[in-house]
């Protein structure tokens, strides 16, 4: 958690995720601090706003204002008015933080129907249970593999050499991407996902769009050549015999967006998932 630290001195995020949740100030009240979760303390937090105020306004010092919505019926509204609430990029998007125009990302994900599901049903066969259950052994020699090489009777780092090791050689298999380069996958996810005030060396938007716009160049090359192959179950090589997205190349925005939506929630949702069901 010491990438929130620099956002805000004087804050103590970590004390502000066990307050007492039914007597804090409604204002005060930030479901965005992570320490909430990695404590887990969230629970109350979140039954205060939907008893007291399903419709929470925070002027967040992580991530800047936005909107909480708690109540079940409320966010299912939300979730399908697309006319009202939209997920289009060009009006924020799907995210917390916003960012500048020039540097917001079109993707699938942040589009409305009818475009999103144009789009989606494109790659979305790769990830059905039909598939997965073809790559099922495939998974598990890989697994047991990483498992059987690790250290014994020494302290090792799980999520490098499990959560991102496994999860990265599964996505260099969906997107065809060399084996031996694989963890470049795993760097533009954390080039694409990271706080830039967090303190590392991406502590700027221009600084990140920099290091992602040679994903985007060293994809477009990999776009010819699968575009000029018979169709392939691989993600790029699908997305380039796609009705709705076989000229993504011409809007390099949204390509970017698309790319970067596969590769993180290919890896980054998967790696956390494996880290955070380990028990001891």
């Amino acid at each position: 958690m010491n990438d929130i630290a620099p956002v805000r001195s004087g804050i103590d995020f970590k004390a502000e995720a066990h307050r007492d949740p039914w007597s804090v100030p409604l204002d005060e009240i930030d479901v965005s601090n992570p320490y909430l979760y990695s404590e887990d303390t969230w629970h109350g937090f979140f039954a205060r706003l939907r008893r007291d105020d399903p419709v929470h306004f925070c002027d967040s010092p992580l991530y800047g204002p936005y909107w909480s919505v708690t109540r079940y019926r409320d966010i299912m509204t939300v979730d399908t008015s697309h006319q009202t609430y939209s997920s289009d990029a060009a009006f924020g998007g799907i995210t917390l933080k916003d960012v500048a125009l020039e540097y917001r990302k079109e993707s699938f994900i942040a589009m409305d129907p009818p475009r999103h599901d144009e789009q989606r049903k494109i790659v979305a066969p790769i990830v059905a249970p039909p598939n997965l259950a073809k790559m099922s052994g495939t998974i598990r020699e890989r697994a047991i593999r990483i498992l059987e090489g690790l250290p014994r009777g020494e302290v090792f780092d799980w999520v490098d050499r499990v959560s991102i090791e496994l999860t990265t050689q599964m996505l260099s298999t969906l997107f065809d991407f060399p084996f031996e380069e694989r963890r470049t996958l795993t760097r533009w996810s954390n080039v694409s996902t990271v706080n830039t005030r967090a303190g590392t060396e991406i502590d700027s938007e221009e600084k990140r769009d920099k290091v992602l716009q040679e994903m985007l160049a060293y994809f477009n090359e990999v776009w010819k050549i699968r575009q000029k192959q018979p169709p392939k179950f691989d993600l790029i090589s699908m997305l380039a015999h796609g009705e709705a997205t076989r000229d993504l190349p011409s809007r390099p925005q949204e390509f970017m967006g698309n790319l970067l939506l596969l590769i993180v929630g290919g890896n980054d949702t998967t790696r956390n998932s494996i880290s955070g069901g380990l028990c001891f």
